[in-house]
């Protein structure tokens, strides 16, 4: 289809693209939300769906911005202008490369010279001015992987955190691939930046009776990225407790260490190291800590408009508590901080503790338990220095449990976490526990039960699912004729690794404490009578959360059913 004028009320761009016949206005319009509610520029999300062609993304590229196009096939890589960015991230996850230097410019290759976060980064680190160059996407990704053979004689650094801490200092002393013992040091470092590389959450290093493994957990769902020799399987034991500043000596008791990864000049990434003596040896697992506040949007949680309203609303009250309830990895501590940080003004005193904080912000005071305070200490104390907000990483005991009541109570406005299945049975479970139902119905505001399910890749492809099946995962039958559901393509594509999926997305129960709910707490009412009233008040549970985004094509049915168990 050749250009043509343009009716469309878009600019830039997209207007550009549209104009040109490739993308009609309607798919362009959610391009742009979908780039926006996932925190990415409108481009790498075209470049990534491959929405368009690579060539003709490049071309509009170029016209629009006026930036020079290159044939980067015809370009001889230059090792020393590309070692002027020293690190591989800056080449993985902004698929840039540097191609020639001129004076006191460098000029990068780019599929996206939008993305203005990446340039600033790297015109940063190089202390130069960067010119970019726009180059297609395939292109570029096919020349990068053997421009990173060039660091490959290049030492890298892993530097050691603090024991039990999380230190926010580094030792000065660091650990040479080029010294001693290099194979397997450079084993374990390639093992931390793949694992970054591929967006782990963390790695699992186990040892067995006749093999060794090496498994990351992508999407929740590990997998198995290497498996080295059984016989170097105690030296990796013993150098990841060298780099954690553990015992090295101790290999029948748990230990608990933390490692700061430098991947440049301004990032590092923290890792809490855990390890288990076992039948066959020391079992190390190693949890990335996604430090960075950048995350915390709450349009990027999956909440339905209703659910987001809710918490916004609790959010929003003067004092009173919100629970966020779930099983370990259900993204707990994300919605809690992303609560958080919406109410991090400058005239409020916000106060948290955890048993380990994961997740950094500014101008919020952050107490760790590993560092010798308890829950209910550290309670105490932030009533004491009349903390506004109080954040409690996790509720469980009775101790805790009431201070953070008597806290809500006294005017403050208090965000913790529980381990229960779903909102109903939150409030059963602090009443079990022996907080009185008058002091639960009375403090508790809100209550959101939550899962993470794999969301489907692009790639995913239409399922034939027996209409049974749907009627007893919960749909109507008058819904059934028009669903479409979807499943993963088998084998993949290169953007999901060959899963079939791609990141993860929230499903929600979010529970507002209404006054026929505070009337069944007081009775002491049981959690399946909660959740009646719940159903006729309209809140949907995590079931109706999850066949609603099955019908959306987001997840498949059997990734729910997965997920809890239908």
């Amino acid at each position: 289809m050749g250009p043509q004028k343009s009716t469309s009320h878009l600019t830039g761009f997209p207007n550009r693209l549209v104009t040109l016949g490739v993308l009609s206005e309607a798919d362009a319009k959610a391009a742009i939300e979908e780039s926006r509610a996932e925190g990415i520029p409108f481009v790498t999300y075209l470049v990534n769906l491959k929405l368009v062609e690579h060539k003709i993304i490049a071309r509009a590229l170029s016209e629009e911005f006026g930036i020079p196009q290159i044939d980067i096939d015809s370009i001889e890589l230059n090792p020393n202008v590309i070692k002027l960015i020293n690190e591989k991230l800056f080449f993985l996850e902004h698929k840039a490369l540097p191609l020639f230097k001129r004076g006191k410019r460098v000029f990068v290759a780019v599929s996206d010279p939008t993305n203005i976060n990446a340039l600033k980064e790297i015109q940063s680190y190089t202390n130069t001015e960067i010119e970019p160059i726009i180059a297609e996407a395939d292109k570029l990704d096919k020349i990068i992987e053997p421009a990173l053979e060039f660091f490959e004689t290049k030492p890298e650094k892993v530097e050691r955190g603090g024991k039990g801490k999380d230190c926010d200092h580094v030792l000065e002393k660091t650990i040479n691939v080029s010294e001693v013992e290099a194979p397997f040091i450079k084993f374990i470092n390639s093992m931390l930046f793949k694992a970054i590389i591929m967006g782990a959450s963390d790695l699992h290093f186990e040892p067995y009776e006749k093999i060794y493994r090496v498994r990351f957990r992508v999407d929740g769902v590990l997998r198995v990225v290497a498996k080295p020799p059984i016989a170097i399987s105690r030296k990796l034991a013993a150098h990841i407790k060298i780099m954690s500043r553990l015992d090295v000596t101790k290999q029948h008791v748990p230990q608990k260490g933390r490692i700061k990864l430098k991947i440049s000049a301004k990032k590092a990434i923290d890792f809490r190291v855990i390890t288990c003596p076992t039948l066959w040896g020391e079992k190390v697992v190693m949890r990335i800590i996604e430090s960075s506040a950048a995350k915390l949007n709450i349009d990027r949680l999956g909440f339905e408009e209703d659910q987001k309203r809710l918490y916004l609303e609790a959010l929003a009250k003067p004092y009173g508590m919100i629970l966020v309830t779930g099983p370990t990895g259900s993204g707990k501590t994300v919605s809690l901080y992303t609560g958080i940080n919406i109410l991090n003004k400058e005239g409020v005193n916000i106060s948290t503790v955890e048993e380990a904080v994961e997740i950094k912000l500014p101008s919020v005071n952050q107490v760790q338990v590993d560092d010798g305070t308890s829950f209910a200490e550290a309670i105490r104390t932030f009533i004491a220095q009349e903390s506004d907000i109080i954040a409690v990483g996790d509720i469980r005991d009775l101790e805790t449990g009431k201070l953070a009541i008597n806290a809500a109570f006294r005017g403050h406005i208090v965000l913790s976490t529980l381990y229960t299945n779903d909102a109903p049975q939150s409030l059963s479970h602090m009443i079990n526990m022996g907080i009185s139902p008058l002091a639960v119905a009375s403090a508790v505001n809100l209550v959101m039960a939550q899962r993470l399910c794999r969301r489907l890749c692009s790639c995913k492809i239409e399922q034939d699912i027996a209409e049974q099946t749907l009627l007893s995962a919960g749909f109507k039958k008058e819904e059934i004729p028009e669903l479409k559901s979807y499943g993963p393509r088998q084998g993949g594509c290169e953007k999901c690794g060959g899963s079939g999926y791609k990141g993860r997305v929230g499903i929600y129960q979010v529970m507002p404490i209404s006054e026929g709910m505070k009337c069944l707490i007081m009775e002491s009412r049981n959690a399946i009578a909660l959740a009646e009233q719940a159903s006729r008040e309209g809140i949907a549970d995590l079931r109706d959360s999850g066949l609603k985004k099955v019908k959306e094509g987001m997840i498949s049915l059997d990734e729910l059913g997965r997920v809890i168990g239908i």
